[in-house]
């Protein structure tokens, strides 16, 4: 790569992924630049169906991803034809897949890409029915959306909806199906496709061929992270079942591992002042290493630990303090320093809780799956702001929100809401 090339991506991921927050104009990828969750912002604390709701615009099919906002554009993805109901799935061979573009400003459907599904696709059961068969979230820069759809492979998709490429990663299924969203570094497409192939891919952005995969990925359903050393060089962070690891993202070198937590992993890994922040497990344990280092780092790099943190959602660092929503209804803030519990309190609404806690900087939006959105205070003492209920009795929000400039997007297994002031 020439040097002056090298010099403006190395510059470009430095900004998405050493500031705590930056212009939520282009929430470019799961939980936005960096994959924070945080975006300065003026959102509202309260809506309803005749307050502060700009606009709901009814979807063609159903998914658990999170819409992701170029300019003036959303992407999201979604599944037709089969398993839209538990009780009665339908014909397997009629399932389709989806990645659909809406107007920003209005909600309008501008086109919808159909993608051919596999056939190893998983048959609908009580867990996959939790959430579907388009969960992982999309990226997108400049030149193009990029989705991901577990066996079904990753596909990109132009500005103007045609698709450009398939690409199958694996076939394997396991339990809940696909989680874990693509991201992108420079010219590569980067994906965990640990439950379809036990791999991590390097992929040609432009083409879908492979630069490179590394194999032995368990158990992870996470989706990776980028991190900025002093040195100005970067690294890619998995963080999966026995181990955190940290490799090369130019050619899927392992670099280092850190002994971590006995289990699956769902939560994301988060970096902050150069610090990485893991959590996940049914023992909901919380662990801070530094990133850097080679060959097993798990005494010299370990920071804290905590028996403390959430299984499903991953985490959220505002002024110093992380917050989660655990899957059972459970909000709760550590202090980032050191671990300290500040506050661990039951969530008034009382419903199961999969999509990650986003912020605006001073306030905290906790989604749950059907009994609206607490908003808190973004502080270590809990303060209820309010609670938003919109949609049905039927619908189910299991996606993490997107902001984008003033706007908050709320995606439900039917529809998209728009919240602005």
């Amino acid at each position: 790569m020439p040097r002056l090339r090298f010099f403006c991506v190395v510059c470009l991921i430095t900004s998405l992924c050493c500031s705590e927050s930056v212009p939520a104009q282009q929430w470019n990828r799961f939980r936005g630049p960096g994959g924070r969750g945080v975006a300065e912002a003026d959102l509202p604390a309260t809506w309803s169906e005749t307050e502060n709701l700009a606009w709901k615009t009814d979807l063609p099919g159903k998914g658990s991803s999170s819409p992701v906002v170029w300019d003036d554009r959303i992407y999201l993805t979604a599944y037709t034809g089969y398993g839209m109901e538990l009780e009665n799935p339908g014909d397997p061979a009629a399932l389709m897949l989806h990645v659909i573009c809406l107007d920003l400003r209005h909600g309008n459907i501008l086109w919808d890409c159909p993608i051919k599904p596999s056939p190893d696709e998983q048959a609908l059961s009580k867990r996959v029915g939790e959430h579907g068969y388009a969960s992982p979230t999309p990226c997108v820069d400049d030149s193009g959306v990029y989705a991901f759809f577990g066996p079904s492979g990753c596909v990109a998709v132009s500005h103007q909806g045609e698709l450009r490429w398939q690409r199958n990663l694996g076939t394997k299924t396991v339990g809940f199906g696909a989680a874990a969203s693509p991201i992108l570094f420079g010219d590569l497409l980067i994906q965990n496709a640990s439950i379809e192939s036990g791999t991590l891919y390097g992929l040609e952005k432009q083409s879908g061929e492979i630069r490179w995969k590394t194999d032995g990925i368990q158990s992870a359903w996470t989706t990776p992270t980028l991190v900025t050393l002093p040195d100005g060089s970067v690294e890619l962070v998995v963080n999966q079942k026995l181990a955190t690891l940290g490799f090369d993202p130019h050619t899927g070198k392992q670099h280092w591992s850190c002994d971590a937590i006995q289990d699956y992993v769902v939560p994301c890994v988060i970096e902050h002042d150069g610090l990485l922040y893991c959590s996940g497990g049914r023992s909901n344990k919380t662990f801070v290493i530094r990133p850097g280092g080679r060959g097993d780092v798990s005494q010299s790099h370990l920071v804290w630990e905590q028996s403390r943190g959430a299984n499903v959602t991953s985490p959220i660092l505002v002024d110093g303090h992380l917050y989660w929503s655990h899957d059972k209804s459970i909000a709760l803030c550590l202090r980032a320093s050191d671990g300290e519990e500040m506050f661990r309190e039951r969530m008034p609404t009382r419903s199961r809780v999969y999509g990650s806690i986003v912020s605006d900087g001073s306030k905290l939006y906790l989604t749950t799956r059907d009994a609206g959105v607490l908003v808190l205070a973004a502080q270590p003492e809990y303060k209820e702001l309010a609670v938003n209920k919109l949609g049905t009795d039927s619908e189910r929000f299991n996606a993490t929100p997107a902001i984008a400039s003033d706007r908050l997007l709320l995606r439900s297994d039917q529809r998209l809401y728009c919240i602005s002031k």
